[in-house]
């Protein structure tokens, strides 16, 4: 089983599982702000759950690709979706700041 470790917690999941799923489930804080109210529920269309991932995923989705094409987001920055985004493998998230999750600073780093 693919274990996800993110905001210090070594999550075990089912192949293919959503990340955003996963992570909420399990506590995870994967929304910043204002964001955890107003945000999309998963439907991929605001952009709120961006991480950074390191590991084995799913390809990125036309949905994924498309929402970070446009501003705040940068369709040159390594961040994912992470309503659009299932485990295949290991995988290390980390989250940043700003209301989509786009900024520069650290909120958390997959050790916590």
């Amino acid at each position: 089983m693919p274990k996800v470790l993110a905001q210090g917690k070594l999550i075990e999941c089912e192949s293919q599982a959503n990340l955003r799923k996963v992570l909420l489930k399990n506590g995870v804080d994967l929304h910043n702000g204002g964001s955890k109210v107003i945000n999309c529920r998963g439907l991929g269309s605001c952009g709120t759950c961006a991480v950074k991932v390191e590991g084995e995923v799913s390809a990125v989705n036309w949905r994924d690709q498309m929402r970070r094409s446009l501003p705040p987001h940068s369709p040159a920055s390594d961040l994912r979706l992470a309503c659009q985004t299932q485990v295949l493998g290991d995988v290390k998230v980390t989250k940043f700041d700003g209301f989509w999750g786009q900024g520069s600073q650290l909120v958390w780093t997959p050790e916590g």
